[in-house]
């Protein structure tokens, strides 16, 4: 499926190539580093697609600020449902890695001025590598697994209205002030299930864990303010981002409201490079409520082991086409980690992500 949104795609890009080759007033830093979705509106009539692919790599647990190893956590971390059957009094199955690729496929249009409409859809592909210890105690290893759930996830839907500034106003000096306001619409699977190994031996089909699952399963309200401004070369920006769960889902439960903010700076090399720098900072709750069907030794199945807080420092590059086929086209990279995380419990350590993304506005 991922292949059929990325094919898709390049049948679109290769069509627009095919346009009259015109000189475009524009450049590489009018729009936000490349990971900062919602940044900017568009004037009356005007259409943008864009795509993107994001690469997320955990290595490794922390608890809270502290690194943990797999024999730690196996020996030392309760078991929220020791008693249950023949639960384990401590957690046995450990995860020790976690990759997350998403594509983004998003399309904004503004029906007037004074308001852009934005739509986004994603294809996810999750994978965890697990340990097993034997039943017990100690830290005798039984074997490995993985665990791979991919899917569609939820599809976001939102307006943009400029509060300062306009888009089709640009000059060396100007700033922009932009409101979003968007819903999350519950399309991503929250049923996915695995074939896993237990510490007694067994390899029984489950329900993955909250983490693994491809969708939230509840509506969600996305609130955002942004602000950019330009001097000369210097562009900086800073942008709040919300996102409210508005009630549990079908199978019990909610993920914990989460809140992101992001400031950046970059120099426009030229008029089609740009480079930035952007510091992060995320806060999520933990879960509330709690999937009967959740259940097992590991700590991604605990809905107290969800969320915390993390910083990162993620560097980037815009290039915008300004003259010939590509005139209007852009492409953005950035490469981040973290500087530092807090987490509830036990859980997976971000290592590095990796976005890039190509728009095109009509």
């Amino acid at each position: 499926m991922k292949s059929a949104i990325v094919g898709g795609s390049a049948i679109a890009l290769a069509a627009t190539l095919s346009t009259p080759a015109i000189a475009h007033d524009v450049r590489a830093d009018d729009h936000a580093p490349i990971g900062v979705m919602g940044d900017h509106a568009h004037k009356k009539g005007e259409v943008m697609f864009s795509l993107r692919y994001m690469h997320m790599a955990m290595p490794g647990s922390q608890i809270g600020t502290d690194d943990v190893t797999p024999e730690q956590i196996a020996t030392t971390v309760p078991n929220r449902f020791f008693g249950m059957g023949m639960m384990p009094p401590t957690l046995r199955i450990v995860p020790t890695e976690m990759r997350v690729d998403m594509t983004m496929l998003g399309a904004m249009y503004a029906p007037s001025d004074d308001v852009t409409l934005m739509v986004m859809g994603s294809y996810v592909q999750k994978e965890m590598e697990h340990t097993t210890f034997q039943g017990g105690m100690g830290t005798n290893v039984l074997g490995t697994f993985q665990t791979s759930p991919e899917g569609f996830g939820d599809v976001k839907v939102s307006a943009l209205f400029p509060l300062l500034g306009h888009p089709e106003k640009m000059a060396d000096r100007t700033d922009e002030l932009t409101l979003q306001t968007g819903i999350s619409i519950p399309t991503g699977s929250t049923s996915e299930t695995a074939q896993i190994l237990t510490p007694m031996g067994g390899t029984p089909t489950v329900r993955v864990p909250y983490a693994m699952q491809i969708g939230t399963g509840t509506w969600d309200l996305m609130p955002a303010l942004t602000y950019k401004g330009v001097r000369g070369k210097i562009g900086f920006g800073a942008q709040a981002r919300g996102t409210v769960r508005l009630g549990e889902n079908s199978q019990g439960y909610a993920h914990g409201d989460r809140f992101e903010a992001t400031s950046w700076i970059s120099y426009r090399a030229d008029q089609a490079v740009s480079f930035s720098v952007r510091g992060k900072f995320a806060t999520q709750g933990t879960v509330d409520g709690i999937d009967a069907l959740i259940v097992g030794p590991v700590q991604t199945a605990n809905p107290d082991f969800q969320g915390g807080e993390r910083a990162d420092v993620i560097a980037g590059v815009n290039l915008v086409g300004t003259h010939g086929a590509l005139a209007g086209h852009r492409l953005g990279i950035e490469l981040g980690a973290p500087i530092w995380q807090d987490f509830n419990g036990p859980q997976m350590t971000g290592d590095w992500m990796l976005t890039v993304g190509w728009q095109k506005a009509f």
